[in-house]
């Protein structure tokens, strides 16, 4: 049917889009179960689109909203999939309808980006929390719903392993976030504890003080994505395998800004690094949390 040869090709045009962002981390990869991969990847280009007008489009900040929130509306509004005009959307309809996704974790993410386009700062963890619950835990959500996996340990597991992502996000992007888009995520009392000012950012000082700040950055990273961690080996197969190769490879890019003098150089997984992580995610090691 001309219907199901539609939804067919415009999965593909999102596993495409997925597949050419670059990215430390797996997205609707081939280790995940092959009816997930164009879901995941639909959900993907929703994202993608959103974080684009935030952050990539060039108009005034006003503007930039109304299209934000026009996104919010419109997924509100999916209903039928042969409605939709663009692969992305079409392929977004037919994955809220099969999966019966709730409609909140779509808007949810639109807030975080609209969020980006007034708040540069952000006064304590709890405000940059606050954030990754919007920004990033919910991919983490919709993929256990997809899966039929939503029970709440696993939720509270993926929120933790997503926001701990979100953070190195954070921590890999010091200097473009700022020279880019004017914003900081790393708490400000933290950085005054540490003697850290704006200063470092504009002009990528790397001294005693900007280490000692991002290394204590790193460590809180590095336990919250200990506590989600157990989500990788509560799910099965596939699903259970891409889950530890992104906590793997979150894991790695931590281990290599740990190591790095120059704290606003963002590290790039090499072959070795991902052999390891693959490894490592076939053969998991227990670690205590």
């Amino acid at each position: 049917m001309k219907a199901d040869a539609d939804i067919a090709a415009a999965y593909a045009h999102c596993r495409q889009r997925a597949a050419s962002h670059y990215e430390n981390f797996p997205v609707a990869s081939r280790l995940l179960p092959r009816e997930l991969r164009g879901p995941v990847a639909a959900i993907y280009c929703y994202a993608r689109d959103a974080d684009d007008i935030a952050d990539e489009d060039p108009r005034p900040a006003e503007e930039r909203r109304v299209d934000l929130q026009r996104l919010q509306d419109r997924v509100r509004a999916l209903d039928d999939p042969a409605a939709e005009a663009t692969p992305e959307w079409r392929a977004l309809a037919d994955t809220l309808q099969r999966f019966d996704l709730p409609v909140g974790l779509f808007t949810d993410l639109a807030d975080a980006f609209l969020q980006d386009l007034d708040k540069t700062r952000y006064q304590d963890f709890g405000e940059v929390i606050a954030y990754c619950r919007r920004s990033a835990n919910p991919v983490g959500r919709l993929l256990l719903h997809l899966s039929k996996r939503d029970t709440q340990e696993n939720l509270a597991f993926s929120d933790a392993v997503c926001s701990a992502l979100q953070l190195i996000n954070f921590h890999q992007d010091l200097y473009q976030d700022f020279a880019e888009h004017g914003r900081i995520y790393i708490p400000a009392d933290e950085m005054a504890a540490h003697g850290v000012t704006e200063e470092h950012f504009r002009n990528r000082i790397s001294d005693f003080r900007m280490r000692s700040l991002m290394q204590f950055q790193y460590r809180r990273a590095d336990r919250l994505l200990r506590a989600g961690a157990p989500l990788g080996r509560a799910l099965p197969g596939r699903l259970g395998l891409e889950i530890r190769a992104i906590i793997q490879g979150g894991a790695r890019v931590l281990w290599r800004l740990r190591r790095q003098e120059d704290t606003f150089a963002r590290p790039r997984l090499r072959t070795g690094d991902w052999l390891l992580i693959l490894g490592r995610s076939v053969l998991p090691l227990r670690r205590r949390p």
